[in-house]
């Protein structure tokens, strides 16, 4: 049942409003989220810099010079009275990925103590895992970097009680039944599994990101040398994979 607190709207600093549709993490929620990023942005409204989408709203930015803060948020809550968000399915023209992933050994280091705080086998981890249907919850943190979800209730696992200095583009980790797969060599406290040679990510090529919130995502187990393989063809700038749409 829609919770009537929500959706609400709210200041973030002196040039933003937030819409929040929720206060969990829940892909009602999340759909909610990118439908409504997806409507705003149609709407081209004067003094609007920047929409960012996040896992359960969307940030506003604006010019106060250009339109109040008042002014903005009663076009909000019009835009907002006009459908149930909380009720939207995913986007119909959402992309469909299958992404190589190499498991365990130096692309994940931390699948053995994943594996066994689940109680399964590292085959198993690896068959439910790149089994999974994720869906691109947001991306934040760092240019690309892709917050997948959800996972089964049994994946809520927690975080490291440290901070890795860095790990590479394409690592796969894992917390919170989420999955973050990263595009730059990055820091992060969460347990890497796998690493894929597809990068989501590009300084120097357009269309620069190549995942977008809402498309679903699964991963394709592949061995070490096909992973180099394939890794040697992305540093040629040629691309993978091609995603499909919903059938």
């Amino acid at each position: 049942m829609p919770d009537p607190d929500y959706p609400t709207v709210i200041q973030a600093g002196d040039s933003g409003v937030m819409v929040l549709f929720g206060d969990s993490l829940d892909m009602s929620i999340n759909n909610a989220a990118h439908a409504f990023d997806a409507a705003l942005r149609v709407q081209n409204w004067t003094g609007v810099e920047e929409i960012a989408p996040a896992i359960r709203s969307v940030l506003v930015r604006y010019d106060p010079l250009r339109i109040s803060a008042d002014a903005l948020k009663d076009k909000i809550i019009d835009l907002l009275s006009g459908r149930s968000w909380l009720e939207v399915e995913p986007d119909p023209n959402r992309r469909i990925w299958k992404l190589p992933a190499h498991y365990g050994e130096e692309s994940g280091p931390d699948i053995e103590s994943v594996a066994r705080q689940l109680g399964k086998s590292i085959e198993a981890t690896i068959e439910e895992h790149s089994q999974s249907k994720l869906t691109v919850l947001m991306l934040g943190f760092a240019p690309g970097c892709a917050y997948l979800g959800s996972l089964p209730k049994h994946w809520d696992l927690p975080r490291l009680d440290f901070v890795k200095p860095e790990v590479p583009p394409g690592s796969l980790s894992v917390a919170v039944r989420q999955t973050v797969l990263f595009a730059t060599h990055i820091p992060t406290g969460w347990q890497t599994i796998a690493r894929t040679p597809f990068l989501s990510f590009s300084r120097n090529t357009e269309p620069f990101f190549y995942l977008a919130p809402g498309d679903e995502i699964t991963f394709e187990p592949i061995d070490l040398r096909t992973f180099k393989d394939l890794e040697r063809e992305v540093q040629q700038g040629k691309q993978i994979v091609t995603p499909e749409l919903p059938n």
